[in-house]
């Protein structure tokens, strides 16, 4: 039997998606993920885990959408080429033309409500903003009742090993002189932020911009896990004058795009929140909440 209440989530297998997934469910929201048919068993299978219901689809190719929407009342679309790509994956054919895709299926439909993670309004310009850019508008413009997140800089990507920040063995590389503050958010905020957006007269027809608790500054994060780890940390530095050369020097649409997120890093990007948080109460993870999380028991006199 059809569900006519579903919520698609369109990125289901990615790290946000699957977060979104696994609050959805212990919301009892009844959920469908779209999957292509060559994404991950593993993700497919912690999916099916929880209670979701898998679809096979494309955003790259418009008809495998057409029965993703059967009884589906509201969409989530985090997708995005920028972590995990296969082949065919770049900002045009997904965070671009894919999401358009997603856009108008969704319109065709008649699902009464989109949300849709982006990110926050960057000065440089650069394919991945100009993409998201693209998306919000076509999403505005459709008729839906939309949300539209603008979460800044990830604790997980920006503030992880996999970027050069890796605390555990000393190092943390840092975009820019690290001095300007940043309102970093972790991903499982960002995810509550969206799932708290559905049947939301708050969260309706708005553009939100989400950031953490505080603004910190990269080199007051590196302070909390000296104090944390009772060790120093060596700092590498990649001023913005070498990042603006790196942006200029590639025609790469990724690397141009990761460099303008360097750039926007560096120069600070605060998000004040009491007033979203009045709207959409949700319960934010600290730098020091992540700090905790990351070091366990790397942490010195832990057993």
């Amino acid at each position: 039997m059809t569900n006519n209440n579903s919520v698609l989530v369109v990125g289901a297998t990615g790290n946000l998606g699957t977060e979104i997934c696994r609050q959805l469910v212990a919301a009892q929201k009844h959920v469908k993920g779209l999957a292509r048919k060559t994404s991950d068993a593993g993700k497919i299978k912690t999916l099916k885990e929880l209670g979701v219901e898998i679809v096979i689809g494309d955003i790259k190719e418009p008809d495998t959408l057409k029965n993703a929407f059967d009884g589906v009342r509201a969409v989530i679309s985090t997708t995005s080429s920028t972590v995990s790509r296969s082949e065919g994956d770049n900002i045009e054919s997904v965070d671009r033309a894919g999401q358009l895709n997603v856009v108008h299926a969704a319109k065709a439909a008649g699902v009464e409500q989109f949300i849709y993670i982006s990110f926050l309004a960057s000065d440089e310009s650069f394919p991945l903003q100009d993409a998201k850019r693209e998306v919000e508008r076509a999403i505005a413009g459709s008729g839906m009742r939309y949300t539209i997140l603008r979460p800044t800089f990830f604790m997980e990507i920006w503030l992880g090993p996999h970027l050069g920040f890796d605390p555990l063995n000393g190092k943390a590389t840092i975009y820019g002189d690290g001095n300007n503050s940043v309102s970093w958010i972790a991903m499982k905020d960002v995810a509550s932020f969206a799932v708290a957006s559905l049947d939301n007269a708050a969260a309706d027809n708005n553009v939100i911009d989400l950031g953490g608790p505080e603004a910190l500054s990269p080199r007051e994060v590196v302070k909390i896990f000296e104090e944390r780890l009772e060790k120093n940390i060596e700092l590498q530095l990649v001023p913005a004058t070498a990042i603006q050369m790196q942006m200029e020097g590639t025609d790469d649409p990724l690397q141009k795009s990761f460099a303008g997120l360097m750039l926007t890093y560096a120069s600070g990007a605060r998000v004040p929140m009491d007033e979203t948080l009045k709207k959409i109460p949700v319960k934010l993870t600290s730098i020091k909440d992540y700090c905790i999380r990351l070091t366990g028991a790397e942490m010195v006199g832990s057993e």
